[in-house]
């Protein structure tokens, strides 16, 4: 079979973060158990069923990742670079097969490798959804097949981590899973109920904790404005609260951004949900930083994060760097940025409204 034949499953989405480490993605489940959340719905996994892939299948697509790293180590030693990864070998391999250009499988592992092959990420919304016994099979495999991975992360829902026995996940992160992504949106339990997240801010809270407990480094996201102008001040006040419980390693900020099919578009566009206007969600965040007691980092990694024209330029008023903001050391930076950025005309900022029209998750 020839290289650009060879394929293995890639979901939907990924953390920035894992994007922006190159990491290799593994699906070990397809789309989201839940997809009610009013500002999410599954769109962005097609509103599919969600499935625990097996282990076989999830084993047979690492053995695929492992013939296609092992061709593109051939390819460089056979060109005199001693597995050496550069853009001759890759130009080498596409001139062999063109096919390998439109490739995603391909693109993705020679990114990978060119980056040191470190870190993983597990897919889709909800990994450890799976038996425990079967997750570490299969992250045991992985290792086996590539001893130089340094952090393999996933997604999991609060719901699950507060579920999970503390010592099934001791046991998954002694196997080797290192970090894990926990959509927590919001810590006020009005909102949560409104956009029907299936969870509360004390199973969070219990969830935080434990993933913590257990040895896991810990992000947790923030949707900005999903409360709107209604609900602007409980959202931040309680999603501190929340958080401060927690202590999670980093906290990363989401701006509330509506795609077109989900519950929560069609409540904007009868006039019962009224977004904030870019100032207003400044005003927002400065009170969840002011009211912020934690020890980790702030991280604005997202491209949605507060974007202003400067002349003719366009500029981020947050550094988008994936490791963010130490807290409490940077905290008084973080609230002078905001203050920065209130300073600046309104008009001068993105509004929310061009926001949702651009083409990001």
């Amino acid at each position: 079979m020839k290289l650009s034949e060879m394929s293995f499953e890639i979901g939907a989405i990924r953390p920035p973060s894992e994007g922006g480490s190159n990491s290799l993605l593994l699906r070990l489940t397809r789309n989201c158990p839940w997809s009610r959340c009013r500002f999410c719905y599954g769109i962005m996994y097609g509103r599919e069923k969600f499935e625990l892939r097996s282990v076989e299948e999830i084993k047979a697509d690492i053995d695929t990742v492992k013939t296609i790293a092992d061709q593109i180590s051939l390819v460089s030693w056979e060109l005199g670079y001693a597995g050496e990864l550069n853009h001759q070998v890759a130009s080498a391999m596409v001139n062999r097969d063109p096919a390998l250009r439109l490739s995603e499988c391909f693109v993705m592992v020679f990114n990978w490798l060119y980056s040191g092959a470190k870190t993983v990420f597990l897919q889709d919304a909800n990994s450890l959804a799976m038996p425990t016994a079967k997750l570490i099979e299969a992250i045991n495999y992985l290792k086996e097949k590539f001893p130089g991975i340094t952090r393999i992360t996933t997604y999991a829902r609060s719901k699950t981590l507060a579920k999970k026995p503390l010592n099934k996940l001791k046991a998954l992160r002694q196997a080797g899973l290192t970090r894990i992504h926990v959509g927590l949106e919001t810590g006020d339990d009005e909102l949560l109920r409104r956009v029907e997240k299936g969870v509360t801010s004390e199973e969070h809270i219990i969830a935080g904790k434990r993933a913590k407990e257990a040895g896991f480094e810990l992000s947790e996201y923030v949707m900005i404005d999903l409360g709107g102008r209604a609900r602007y001040r409980e959202h931040a006040e309680n999603t501190a609260r929340v958080l401060n419980e927690i202590n999670p390693d980093f906290i990363r900020l989401r701006p509330l951004r509506l795609i077109p099919g989900v519950p929560m578009l069609d409540d904007y566009e009868k006039g019962e949900l009224v977004l904030s206007s870019p100032h207003e969600r400044l005003e927002e965040l400065k009170i969840f930083v002011r009211r912020l007691n934690f020890t980790g980092r702030l991280c604005f990694d997202h491209f949605l994060n507060a974007w202003y024209r400067d002349g003719t330029r366009s500029r981020t008023l947050f550094s988008q760097d994936y490791s963010g903001y130490k807290f409490p050391e940077q905290k008084a930076e973080v609230l002078a940025l905001i203050d920065e950025g209130l300073r600046v005309d309104e008009s001068a900022h993105l509004h929310y409204k061009e926001i949702m029209g651009m083409n990001t998750i």
